[in-house]
């Protein structure tokens, strides 16, 4: 058996790349939005031209870059979304609502002090972890039934 994940969130921190790295071996596929902030901002006027007023200008990245996450939320068997410590990332509770929506295997990961704002997401997922490593410790125990040393 192997998994597709799709990696949504938070995309400041190198969270990704733990969780990538700490399934190695693993039949995992990972996948995600655009991670590059510029280019996901500016990738509707880039594609479809310039908007003088920046809600259309943001309006027409996020339809332009909901393309790619509908695809990857809609094929992945596995959804996690991380809540980072800096910004309200709108995108990723919006990403976990359709991902739970579509009856997906939802892990949240995400700070302690975020619990209370986020009960109603955790309450959607299977799984609220705080590390990228549980994450992977998670996808190991599923594919492989191994628990962590």
């Amino acid at each position: 058996m192997g998994l597709t994940v799709y990696l949504s969130g938070e995309i400041h921190t190198d969270w990704r790349d733990q969780i990538i790295d700490g399934a190695q071996g693993l039949d995992v596929t990972f996948t995600g939005p655009v991670t590059d902030h510029a280019a996901s901002d500016d990738c509707g006027v880039a594609i479809l031209g310039v908007e003088p007023n920046k809600y259309w200008h943001d309006h027409k990245g996020a339809m332009v870059n909901a393309i790619r996450t509908r695809k990857g939320i809609a094929d992945a068997d596995v959804v996690v979304v991380r809540f980072g410590e800096q910004y309200k990332q709108w995108n990723a509770a919006f990403d976990a609502g359709y991902a739970a929506a579509l009856g997906k295997s939802l892990i949240i990961l995400q700070q302690r002090d975020h619990d209370h704002a986020l009960k109603e997401v955790d309450a959607a997922a299977l799984a609220v972890a705080r590390e990228p490593g549980e994450v992977a410790d998670i996808l190991r125990y599923v594919l492989t039934g191994t628990l962590p040393a």
